[in-house]
C-alpha cells in the first residue's frame, strides 16, 4: 500500500491558501499595490500623451482658427497689459495736466495675472514648438 501524493499536493495547496488568508504575505500586497499604482499611472501618461499629440497636430496646422488662437490671446493680453500698464498712465498723466481727468480704473491684477502668466507659459510651449519645428508657419 502507498501514499497517493497527488492528495497530498492538493492538501498543502488548501493549507497554503488558508495560511495566506490569516497571515497574508506583506510583500506580495505591497506588489499588488504597485502593480495597481503603476496601472493608474500607465493611464494617466497615456491620456497626457494623446493630449500632447493632438496640441501638436494643433499647433502644426496651418488653419488660421486651428492654430490662430494662441497669437490672438497673445496679442490680446499683450495690448491689454500694454494699456494698464503704460496707456492709462499715460493719458491719466496727459488728462490731468489738461485739467480734464480721466476716470477710468486700471484693471483688475487678479484678472490680469493670471492670463499673463498663462500666456508666459504658452510662449515657452510656442516657443518648444518652433524648437522641435512643429510650428505652424
Amino acid at each position: 500500500m502507498g501514499i497517493d501524493i497527488t492528495g497530498i499536493g492538493s492538501i498543502a495547496d488548501l493549507a497554503s491558501s488558508v495560511i495566506g488568508k490569516i497571515w497574508p504575505d506583506k510583500t506580495q500586497a505591497e506588489k499588488d499595490q504597485m502593480a495597481q499604482a503603476m496601472v493608474i499611472i500607465q493611464g494617466q501618461i497615456a491620456a497626457q500623451q494623446s493630449q500632447i499629440d493632438t496640441n501638436k497636430v494643433e499647433a502644426a496646422s496651418t488653419n488660421l482658427f486651428v492654430s490662430g488662437w494662441r497669437p490672438f490671446v497673445g496679442w490680446v493680453c499683450g495690448s491689454a497689459c500694454a494699456w494698464n500698464w503704460v496707456g492709462l498712465p499715460l493719458a491719466n498723466f496727459i488728462t490731468a495736466i489738461l485739467h480734464r481727468p480721466l476716470a477710468m480704473a486700471p484693471a483688475d491684477l487678479t484678472q490680469m495675472l493670471p492670463l499673463l502668466l498663462g500666456m508666459l507659459g504658452m510662449g515657452a510651449i510656442r516657443m518648444t514648438e518652433k524648437l522641435n519645428g512643429v510650428a505652424a508657419k
